[in-house]
């Protein structure tokens, strides 16, 4: 059975939610989990329906306007939590690995490839996941000036146990999966959490062609999917 995992962004202390990456744009976010949009509610509710992980971003560090890294700790106590907190380097790897069970490696935000060589090198790859985050169909990346596909093939010689493949353009927008995304990354399919738009029909879609996990957000908050 697919597992999924609920994702949480967080901005000036609150979980928020909006469409496409457009994150000036967001909004407190409704969820059936809780009746505020306060992260250790929300992670309370989705424990008590059966989630033992959870996604957070914190848009807030992502773009150098803050952090939400004392409300990450809390939740990280009620759900093990697998961190995007914009890391650039090993040194903030290393930093956040006191406040998540699993810190993410964004293209994002990653400032080199040698970087990305270091952290794998230097750190217990269960506590790793790498993010491919991709927009428009093209790598999303404030430093890296590479293609999808060369990305790729530094991530085989990496060899991480998880992957993140993050269709951007799609988040909160419920349209389903990038099919041409996911073929590119057909044979590294066995370490894919898949995420961006996924909708119920896409959920059942993924589980058929073998797709272990996937992220969750607007579908599952909505009450239109259940987490187990």
């Amino acid at each position: 059975m697919i597992k999924k995992i609920p994702v949480l962004d967080l901005k000036d202390g609150q979980a928020v939610s909006g469409k496409s990456g457009l994150r000036d744009t967001y909004q407190p976010l409704q969820t059936v989990f809780a009746p505020s949009s306060d992260p250790v509610e929300i992670a309370q509710g989705l424990k008590l329906n059966g989630a033992d992980e959870l996604y957070i971003a914190d848009l807030d560090l992502i773009e150098n306007k803050g952090h939400n890294i004392n409300e990450i700790k809390m939740v990280n106590t009620i759900i093990p939590v697998i961190l995007d907190a914009g890391v650039k380097n090993a040194e903030g790897f290393s930093f956040f690995l006191d406040y998540a069970f699993k810190i993410i490696i964004p293209t994002e935000t990653l400032e080199s490839i040698d970087d990305l060589y270091e952290i794998c090198n230097k750190y217990p790859k269960e506590r790793i996941v790498i993010s491919v985050d991709v927009k428009n169909n093209e790598l999303l990346s404030k430093n890296l000036d590479l293609s999808i596909k060369e990305f790729k093939d530094i991530l085989i010689d990496v060899d991480p146990f998880q992957i993140i493949l993050l269709d951007v353009s799609g988040v909160g927008t419920n349209k389903g999966y990038n099919e041409e995304l996911l073929n590119e990354f057909e044979d590294l399919k066995d370490k894919l959490i898949v995420a961006g738009g996924l909708n119920k029909d896409s959920i059942t879609e993924l589980e058929k062609i073998g797709i272990k996990k996937v992220l969750l957000g607007t579908s599952l908050h909505s009450g239109e999917v259940n987490i187990i």
